[in-house]
């Protein structure tokens, strides 16, 4: 048995520039986010005499089970392309993560394409980098979600707090940051209980995408904050870039319930700063609090930053 894992990536500033046609236009996409300590697994076993070898079965395992004896036939996308591109035998799949995942906004289809690459890549003895399985992540998933943008595999797979920079020809830039504003705030995920597909967000983000410009400057600020362990500040600077990114397309909070948790998290003393994960309109709310000190009506986990990426290992 194979057994993977990666983190989700919990997306701060520059949302919407890592889109590749933002990239194209404007020549330079950045956003700043972590590795969070939530993860997607997957597992790939091959048995020796039962559904696999003799029946010639897929079986693959997530909210529904699906017994399959071609790979085209695979309902689930994630699991689909990355089996065609390896050409995988008869296996069977499972996936699980930590918290929802479906339409989390912390970008867990790239987390199990990438989780998956890896499973693959143990069962045939290849050696890939972390850097070219993200790349290969995007690739793929650019198959069933053509407006996947650049930093959800390449903010899953390659861990820790980064500042990550997306320049034309799929360059990709790192610049680690330090760590040691998670000593001082509480970091929590609010479960808006809204489930969404990202993809008519990202395109209605993607057919105005001169309005995430400004996020750019906002990240630099950002940046410069951080660096001078400006705390209070950059989340400041959160703040305003969740302002921001609103104003790029009216479904970020489209739905009445996403409104009501943002107004009240607003109004809410405890709440330093908050910001809805991923492309919007569902999945889970950040929320930046003092030590012990957030006091929510809404049920919430909370997280810290991994410095840890993609991994797996052989059983």
């Amino acid at each position: 048995m194979i057994i993977s894992s990666c983190p989700l990536r919990v997306s701060l500033f520059g949302g919407s520039t890592d889109n590749p046609y933002f990239v194209e236009k404007f020549g330079l996409g950045s956003v700043i986010s972590f590795t969070c300590n939530l993860k997607t697994y997957v597992t790939i076993s091959q048995d020796k005499f039962g559904f696999n070898k003799n029946q010639h079965k897929y079986i693959i395992s997530y909210s529904k089970r699906e017994e399959i004896l071609n790979i085209s036939q695979i309902e689930n996308e994630v699991v689909r392309v990355v089996l065609e591109y390896f050409d995988m035998p008869p296996v069977q799949v499972t996936l699980t993560s930590d918290v929802y995942s479906q339409g989390s906004g912390l970008a867990s289809s790239s987390s199990y394409i990438v989780s998956l690459i890896k499973a693959c890549s143990i069962f045939f003895d290849m050696q890939m980098t972390d850097i070219e399985i993200c790349k290969l992540a995007y690739e793929l998933e650019l198959k069933f979600n053509p407006y996947c943008g650049y930093q959800d595999p390449y903010g899953c797979g390659i861990g820790g707090f980064k500042r990550i920079e997306f320049l034309k020809g799929e360059i990709i830039k790192y610049d680690f940051l330090p760590t040691k504003i998670f000593n001082y705030y509480d970091i929590h995920l609010v479960f808006t209980g809204i489930v969404r597909n990202s993809k008519n967000v990202l395109k209605d983000i993607t057919d105005n995408i001169e309005k995430a410009k400004p996020l750019l400057s906002t990240l630099d600020k950002s940046y410069s904050a951080i660096q001078q362990n400006d705390y209070s500040k950059f989340l400041n600077y959160m703040n305003k870039s969740w302002i921001q990114k609103k104003k790029t397309s009216a479904t970020i909070t489209e739905n009445s319930s996403i409104k009501e948790i943002d107004n009240l998290l607003n109004e809410n003393d405890s709440v330093i700063a908050h910001k809805l994960c991923g492309a919007g309109n569902g999945g889970f709310f950040l929320v930046f609090s003092d030590k012990g000190n957030l006091n929510i009506p809404y049920e919430s986990v909370k997280i810290d930053v991994n410095p840890n990426g993609v991994c797996g290992t052989k059983l």
